[in-house]
Protein backbone atom coordinates (compact mmCIF):
# COMPACT_ATOMS: atom_id res chain seq x y z
CA UNK A 1 0.00 0.00 0.00
CA UNK A 2 2.95 2.47 0.82
CA UNK A 3 4.72 1.60 -2.59
CA UNK A 4 1.53 3.09 -4.24
CA UNK A 5 1.27 6.05 -2.13
CA UNK A 6 5.06 6.33 -3.00
CA UNK A 7 4.30 5.89 -6.84
CA UNK A 8 1.64 8.28 -6.15
CA UNK A 9 3.47 11.46 -5.00
CA UNK A 10 6.44 10.62 -7.51
CA UNK A 11 3.76 10.69 -10.61
CA UNK A 12 2.37 14.27 -9.38
CA UNK A 13 6.22 15.53 -8.10
CA UNK A 14 7.21 14.99 -11.94
CA UNK A 15 4.22 16.29 -13.36
CA UNK A 16 4.60 19.05 -11.62
CA UNK A 17 8.65 19.70 -11.48
CA UNK A 18 9.66 17.95 -14.23
CA UNK A 19 7.23 18.42 -17.08
CA UNK A 20 5.96 22.31 -15.95
CA UNK A 21 8.91 23.39 -14.34
CA UNK A 22 11.37 22.92 -17.57
CA UNK A 23 11.75 23.30 -20.77
CA UNK A 24 9.72 20.23 -21.54
CA UNK A 25 6.86 22.17 -21.08
CA UNK A 26 7.78 25.04 -24.23
CA UNK A 27 8.23 21.88 -26.45
CA UNK A 28 5.02 20.12 -25.23
CA UNK A 29 3.40 23.86 -25.92
CA UNK A 30 4.74 24.38 -29.54
CA UNK A 31 3.21 20.33 -30.32
CA UNK A 32 -0.02 20.68 -28.62
CA UNK A 33 -0.93 24.45 -28.39
CA UNK A 34 -1.71 26.51 -25.15
CA UNK A 35 -5.08 25.56 -24.40
CA UNK A 36 -5.01 21.60 -25.26
CA UNK A 37 -1.57 21.86 -23.20
CA UNK A 38 -3.35 23.40 -20.04
CA UNK A 39 -6.35 20.78 -20.91
CA UNK A 40 -4.09 17.48 -20.69
CA UNK A 41 -1.85 19.09 -17.45
CA UNK A 42 -5.29 19.67 -15.65
CA UNK A 43 -6.67 16.02 -16.40
CA UNK A 44 -3.26 15.12 -15.54
CA UNK A 45 -2.99 16.56 -12.29
CA UNK A 46 -6.66 15.63 -11.28
CA UNK A 47 -5.50 12.01 -11.96
CA UNK A 48 -2.78 12.15 -9.53
CA UNK A 49 -4.32 13.91 -6.95
CA UNK A 50 -6.97 10.80 -7.21
CA UNK A 51 -4.86 8.61 -7.38
CA UNK A 52 -2.70 10.12 -3.86
CA UNK A 53 -5.57 10.74 -2.11
CA UNK A 54 -6.75 7.13 -2.80
CA UNK A 55 -3.55 5.48 -2.20
CA UNK A 56 -3.02 7.60 1.05
CA UNK A 57 -6.05 6.54 2.77
CA UNK A 58 -4.99 2.64 1.93
CA UNK A 59 -2.13 3.11 3.43
CA UNK A 60 -2.83 5.23 6.30
CA UNK A 61 -5.01 2.37 7.57
CA UNK A 62 -2.53 -1.02 6.36
CA UNK A 63 1.07 -0.62 6.61
CA UNK A 64 1.64 2.74 8.23
CA UNK A 65 4.09 3.66 10.70
CA UNK A 66 4.25 6.12 13.25
CA UNK A 67 7.23 8.45 14.01
CA UNK A 68 5.95 11.19 15.96
CA UNK A 69 3.03 12.45 17.87
CA UNK A 70 2.59 16.17 18.66
CA UNK A 71 0.01 16.37 21.10
CA UNK A 72 -0.79 19.60 21.58
CA UNK A 73 -0.88 19.50 17.30
CA UNK A 74 -4.53 20.75 17.90
CA UNK A 75 -3.76 23.89 19.92
CA UNK A 76 -1.52 25.28 17.35
CA UNK A 77 -3.96 24.38 14.14
CA UNK A 78 -5.98 27.57 14.65
CA UNK A 79 -3.46 29.98 14.31
CA UNK A 80 -2.10 27.89 11.60
CA UNK A 81 -3.88 27.28 9.48
CA UNK A 82 -5.50 30.75 9.23
CA UNK A 83 -2.28 32.25 8.28
CA UNK A 84 -2.63 29.31 5.23
CA UNK A 85 -6.13 30.36 3.69
CA UNK A 86 -5.66 33.94 4.76
CA UNK A 87 -2.64 33.41 2.15
CA UNK A 88 -3.84 30.78 -0.24
CA UNK A 89 -7.75 31.88 -0.83
CA UNK A 90 -6.55 36.10 -1.48
CA UNK A 91 -3.73 34.38 -3.85
CA UNK A 92 -6.71 32.40 -5.84
CA UNK A 93 -9.16 35.34 -5.96
CA UNK A 94 -6.75 38.28 -6.93
CA UNK A 95 -5.16 38.99 -10.53
CA UNK A 96 -1.50 38.06 -10.41
CA UNK A 97 1.03 37.45 -12.64
CA UNK A 98 2.59 34.39 -11.31
CA UNK A 99 -0.84 33.04 -11.84
CA UNK A 100 -1.46 30.66 -15.06
CA UNK A 101 -2.52 32.84 -17.38
CA UNK A 102 -2.21 36.38 -16.00
CA UNK A 103 0.89 37.18 -17.39
CA UNK A 104 -0.61 40.31 -18.71
CA UNK A 105 -1.03 41.58 -15.28
CA UNK A 106 2.03 43.10 -15.88
CA UNK A 107 2.03 44.65 -19.19
CA UNK A 108 2.51 48.14 -18.44
CA UNK A 109 3.19 48.13 -14.72
CA UNK A 110 5.06 46.23 -12.74
CA UNK A 111 3.83 47.49 -9.49
CA UNK A 112 2.47 44.91 -6.92
CA UNK A 113 -0.87 44.90 -5.17
CA UNK A 114 -3.01 43.26 -2.19
CA UNK A 115 -1.61 40.09 -0.91
CA UNK A 116 1.15 40.59 -3.91
CA UNK A 117 2.64 42.42 -1.75
CA UNK A 118 3.17 39.79 1.01
CA UNK A 119 4.41 38.02 -1.38
CA UNK A 120 4.74 36.75 -4.99
CA UNK A 121 2.80 33.18 -4.71
CA UNK A 122 0.41 33.77 -1.81
CA UNK A 123 -1.04 30.31 -3.01
CA UNK A 124 2.46 28.19 -3.10
CA UNK A 125 2.71 29.84 0.24
CA UNK A 126 -0.44 28.88 1.69
CA UNK A 127 -0.15 25.40 0.72
CA UNK A 128 3.30 25.23 2.09
CA UNK A 129 1.94 26.48 5.24
CA UNK A 130 -0.31 23.94 5.44
CA UNK A 131 1.17 21.09 4.23
CA UNK A 132 4.53 21.36 6.84
CA UNK A 133 1.87 21.61 9.08
CA UNK A 134 -0.02 18.48 8.49
CA UNK A 135 3.91 16.36 8.35
CA UNK A 136 4.32 18.14 12.06
CA UNK A 137 0.76 17.43 13.71
CA UNK A 138 0.82 13.73 12.41
CA UNK A 139 3.90 12.34 12.19
CA UNK A 140 3.33 8.87 10.29
CA UNK A 141 4.84 7.56 7.21
CA UNK A 142 1.83 7.70 4.84
CA UNK A 143 1.27 11.33 5.84
CA UNK A 144 4.86 12.85 5.37
CA UNK A 145 4.86 10.96 2.15
CA UNK A 146 1.59 12.80 1.06
CA UNK A 147 1.99 16.17 2.81
CA UNK A 148 6.20 16.07 2.18
CA UNK A 149 5.21 15.94 -1.70
CA UNK A 150 3.09 19.18 -1.75
CA UNK A 151 5.38 21.09 0.37
CA UNK A 152 8.25 20.47 -1.95
CA UNK A 153 6.25 20.77 -4.95
CA UNK A 154 5.05 24.09 -3.62
CA UNK A 155 8.33 25.61 -2.50
CA UNK A 156 10.32 24.60 -5.19
CA UNK A 157 6.99 25.58 -7.77
CA UNK A 158 7.72 29.40 -7.05
CA UNK A 159 11.33 29.58 -7.73
CA UNK A 160 10.24 27.84 -11.35
CA UNK A 161 7.23 29.96 -11.70
CA UNK A 162 10.15 32.97 -11.23
CA UNK A 163 12.18 31.35 -13.37
CA UNK A 164 9.60 31.24 -16.51
CA UNK A 165 8.07 34.33 -16.11
CA UNK A 166 11.70 35.89 -16.08
CA UNK A 167 12.12 34.10 -19.52
CA UNK A 168 8.80 35.39 -21.01
CA UNK A 169 8.47 38.92 -19.51
CA UNK A 170 12.24 39.86 -19.14
CA UNK A 171 13.01 43.71 -17.63
CA UNK A 172 8.80 43.54 -16.75
CA UNK A 173 9.11 40.61 -14.43
CA UNK A 174 12.94 41.86 -13.25
CA UNK A 175 11.22 45.01 -12.19
CA UNK A 176 8.44 43.26 -10.55
CA UNK A 177 10.52 40.62 -8.55
CA UNK A 178 12.21 43.91 -6.99
CA UNK A 179 9.77 45.26 -5.77
CA UNK A 180 7.85 42.03 -4.10
CA UNK A 181 9.83 38.94 -2.71
CA UNK A 182 9.31 35.11 -2.99
CA UNK A 183 9.59 34.45 0.84
CA UNK A 184 6.25 36.03 3.05
CA UNK A 185 7.07 39.82 4.16
CA UNK A 186 10.71 39.63 3.39
CA UNK A 187 9.68 42.92 0.67
CA UNK A 188 8.17 44.43 3.46
CA UNK A 189 11.04 43.87 6.05
CA UNK A 190 13.60 45.00 3.55
CA UNK A 191 11.56 48.53 3.10
CA UNK A 192 11.19 47.45 -1.19
CA UNK A 193 7.10 47.45 -0.50
CA UNK A 194 4.64 47.73 2.13
CA UNK A 195 1.02 46.67 3.27
CA UNK A 196 -1.57 47.78 1.96
CA UNK A 197 -5.10 46.35 3.78
CA UNK A 198 -7.32 48.07 1.45
CA UNK A 199 -6.19 46.76 -1.47
CA UNK A 200 -6.78 43.00 -0.58
CA UNK A 201 -10.46 44.26 0.58
CA UNK A 202 -12.49 43.05 2.89
CA UNK A 203 -14.32 40.18 1.07
CA UNK A 204 -10.65 38.33 0.47
CA UNK A 205 -9.76 37.77 3.81
CA UNK A 206 -13.92 36.88 5.01
CA UNK A 207 -13.84 34.28 2.10
CA UNK A 208 -11.10 32.82 3.62
CA UNK A 209 -12.49 32.62 7.41
CA UNK A 210 -15.56 31.15 5.94
CA UNK A 211 -13.60 28.50 4.01
CA UNK A 212 -11.48 28.33 6.79
CA UNK A 213 -14.97 27.25 9.09
CA UNK A 214 -16.18 25.08 6.67
CA UNK A 215 -13.15 22.70 6.16
CA UNK A 216 -12.88 22.73 10.38
CA UNK A 217 -16.44 21.12 10.56
CA UNK A 218 -16.43 19.36 7.58
CA UNK A 219 -12.87 17.93 8.95
CA UNK A 220 -13.83 15.23 10.96
CA UNK A 221 -16.54 13.82 8.97
CA UNK A 222 -14.15 13.81 5.83
CA UNK A 223 -10.82 13.00 7.30
CA UNK A 224 -11.89 11.50 10.34
CA UNK A 225 -9.89 13.57 12.74
CA UNK A 226 -10.79 16.54 14.61
CA UNK A 227 -8.65 19.64 13.87
CA UNK A 228 -8.96 21.81 16.79
CA UNK A 229 -9.55 20.91 20.66
CA UNK A 230 -13.27 20.16 22.55
CA UNK A 231 -14.54 19.69 19.02
CA UNK A 232 -14.70 15.75 20.63
CA UNK A 233 -16.90 16.28 23.25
Amino acid sequence: MMVNLVLAASAFAILHLLVSGTPLRGALVRRLGEGPYRGVFSLATLVTLVWMARSYSAAFASDNVWLWQWRMAQHAAAPIMLVAFLLAVPGIASRNPASVGQERVLQGDSEARGVQRITRHPFLWGVAIWAAFHIAANGDVASIVLFATFLIVAVIGTRSIDRKRSRALGAVWTAYEARTSNLPFAAIAQGRNRLVLREIGWWRPLLALALFALVVTLHPRLFGAYPLPGMAD
